[in-house]
């Protein structure tokens, strides 16, 4: 296999490649576009790392090209799609950083509470003095980290190291993952009102851009300290820089941005604030680091060439094409149950139930889990979830996975079920195809019929008189036009369950209001991603 390096990597991190017969390796760094775009058809795998872009062009020229090795997390230089499209797997080493990115949180956090950078820059200006640089002890402190996936677990282990009190919040860890830490899961809510010191450890996405905001800073202790060392943005940058002024942010530290090079007025007071310590973006940069992600994309190249499963790829899976074919109608189904699911459900699941009834467990319905469960598993990690890696991801959180069949079925031919289970209690949501449209058709214990549209709202709420009309008032006004509605009930007055298919967005304002109105049991907005 001709394999192309175009950008610096750890030449000890890839010696499983040289050291194979079967591997041709060839180092080509910096070179032109119009060269690059030359040379690419002659190889079968290129490793990079961000210095190379690798698009649309480039893979037009990419003939022989069957896989991409981004060595490091982040794929943004990758086409991801333009590289499905014809076939090229991509991988990429989410795992290699891990324990650099933890240490560098520490240092950033030890740096601050001693007061480091400012009394080595003091002492070299040729001062003498003690008392300003008076610090903290993390012992004793109550130290909040939010994401508890491979890094901010190791940060938790290291805090509990320095005799600090650990609470972490993770909706998608489960409760015994958490024990295997020695850290007690509790609600933001809780993080923010009870830390000392708030450290972030998830990816930057929907949910969590700007997820700490100028409401929860007011809410902090005064004189907290925060970290980020996870992804610029998840602090809300302007709110940031306002409660570092105030003094309600004694100090930060901070290794990212959301611009890199940070050329924002708000980001340059940020780095240049006196309570800041800032690096740019070093938490990979460590040379066991990046030997790390270099060991990591080799060891996939060679399990490609050997035929076997890759743990790190991001698009590509690997089944038997008849079974596909049987399987495909359901797949769209299982993945739309599991982004909707995955919404829904309480926070630390245990467990994920796959149930099958009908014709369709007389099959392998192994495709169907799994696509199910990478569909599930993209709202909950840092990591890009797939058919290929769905498995592992969900052993490394701590979640079992069951897969039940059964033959006989009462209502369809064919339902599929899926129930997350967790310590607050489960949800469950049923589907079936209705000439080959995926439809809902069961949400916990309710009959409901409904086919899953980009925006929805779910609700329970007592079945009184009005309750419809005020929602649907209140809707209107926060002008959110109704497209569909399903109604399910048990009994007359008793408990509803309504799902609204609705043309754009609810705001969180909107949805208070709404539970206000009809004193809701549940209430929640979901956003299907778009097939």
């Amino acid at each position: 296999m001709k394999v192309l390096v175009t950008d610096e990597i750890s030449e000890s991190g890839l010696a499983l490649l040289t050291n194979d017969p079967r591997v041709e390796l060839d180092v080509k760094l910096g070179l032109p576009l119009a060269e690059l775009h030359k040379t690419i058809g002659a190889y079968e795998a290129i490793i990079t790392r961000s210095g190379t872009t690798v698009d649309e062009a480039l893979l037009e020229h990419a003939t022989s090209l069957k896989m991409i090795a981004r060595a490091g997390v982040g794929i943004d230089n990758v086409d991801v799609r333009a590289a499905s499209k014809r076939g090229i797997i991509v991988v990429n080493a989410p795992f290699g950083n891990v324990n650099s990115a933890a240490e560098h949180s520490m240092a950033l956090l030890l740096s601050l509470c001693r007061k480091i950078t400012v009394a080595n820059a003091d002492l070299k200006s040729g001062a003498w003095n003690r008392a300003p640089f008076t610090g903290c002890e993390l012992k004793g402190k109550t130290i909040g980290v939010i994401g508890l996936g491979k890094v901010g677990g190791r940060v938790a282990l290291r805090c509990k190291a320095f005799e600090s009190e650990v609470i972490a919040c993770d909706p998608y860890i489960s409760e015994k993952r958490a024990e295997d830490f020695g850290v007690k899961l509790v609600s933001l809510d809780d993080i923010i009102r009870l830390s000392d010191i708030i450290t972030v450890h998830t990816p930057l996405n929907d949910e969590t851009r700007g997820m700490l905001s100028a409401d929860h800073f007011s809410r902090m202790k005064d004189g907290v300290i925060i970290i980020n060392c996870a992804r610029g943005g998840i602090y809300a940058e302007e709110a940031t820089l306002e409660a570092l002024n105030s003094g309600k942010v004694a100090a930060a530290g901070f290794d990212v941005w959301s611009k890199e090079p940070p050329d924002t007025e708000t980001l340059k007071q940020l780095i240049g604030h006196p309570q800041m310590i800032v690096t740019p973006h070093l938490g990979a940069n460590t040379f066991e680091a990046q030997k790390n992600v270099a060991v990591d994309v080799s060891k996939e190249i060679v399990s490609y060439i050997d035929g076997k499963p890759l743990e790190n790829a991001v698009n590509i899976p690997r089944f038997d094409p008849d079974l596909m074919d049987q399987m495909k109608p359901y797949i769209g189904l299982i993945s739309t149950i599991g982004d909707f699911i995955s919404q829904l459900a309480p926070p630390n699941p245990n467990k994920i139930i796959f149930t099958y009834h009908g014709k369709l467990a007389r099959f392998d319905c192994a495709p169907l889990t799994v696509s199910g469960l990478a569909a599930l598993l993209n709202h909950c990690t840092e990591q890009d979830v797939n058919l290929v890696n769905a498995n592992l991801v969900a052993r490394n959180m701590g979640i079992a996975i069951e897969e039940v069949r059964s033959t006989e079925t009462e209502s369809f031919s064919n339902l599929v079920t899926l129930s997350i289970e967790s310590q607050e209690g489960s949800r469950t949501i049923s589907g079936t195809l209705f000439e080959g449209t995926p439809k809902i058709v069961k949400m916990r214990n309710f009959d409901i019929d409904f086919r899953p549209e980009e925006y929805m709202l779910v609700m329970s709420y007592a079945d009184l008189p009005g309750a419809l009309g005020k929602i649907g008032t209140l809707l209107g006004d926060a002008g959110v036009n109704i497209g569909n509605m399903s109604l399910g009930r048990r009994e007359k007055a008793g408990e509803a369950m309504v799902v609204f298919s609705i043309d754009s967005p609810v705001d969180a304002a909107t949805l208070q209001a709404l539970s206000s109105a009809v004193d809701a049991k549940y209430i929640k907005a979901v956003h299907l991603k778009k097939k």
